[in-house]
């Protein structure tokens, strides 16, 4: 099973001093926009996103249909089919993206220790 791009997206209580201290790891912004609270750094190939008053934890993200530089892929498994064999394996979601629909769309599980893992498509 293909998930796509892996990043963590941070609940973040001061998204510019977060920020300051990824820089210091090394870290460079990637895209988003600081005056709403958002922003995704990378580091190579590895992703973190800063979230200010967005959600209260954090959050294992994986983007079917990117790359790790937020490119669509040529092939890709679409996030409904990744639903689906969740469901299929037993996975409870906690919300789930309508099988009716095509393009863009989210689900989310949580796995035993309460981590909220979201699979978000963006294509």
């Amino acid at each position: 099973m293909e998930l796509g791009a892996f990043s963590v997206s941070l609940a973040v209580k001061d998204i510019k001093a977060s920020k300051a201290f990824y820089e210091k790891l090394g870290f460079k912004a990637f895209v988003g926009d600081l005056a709403k609270n958002w922003l995704i750094l990378k580091n190579g190939h590895h992703a973190i996103g800063l979230f200010q008053g967005m959600f209260e934890r954090n959050i294992l993200t994986f983007n079917p249909g990117w790359d790790s530089n937020a490119q669509k892929l040529a092939d890709f498994t679409d996030v409904r089919a990744l639903q689906r064999e969740l469901k299929a394996r037993g996975v409870e979601l906690t919300t789930s993206v309508d099988e009716g629909t095509t393009g863009p769309g989210s689900f989310m599980v949580i796995d035993p220790d309460g981590n909220p893992i979201l699979v978000d498509q963006h294509v």
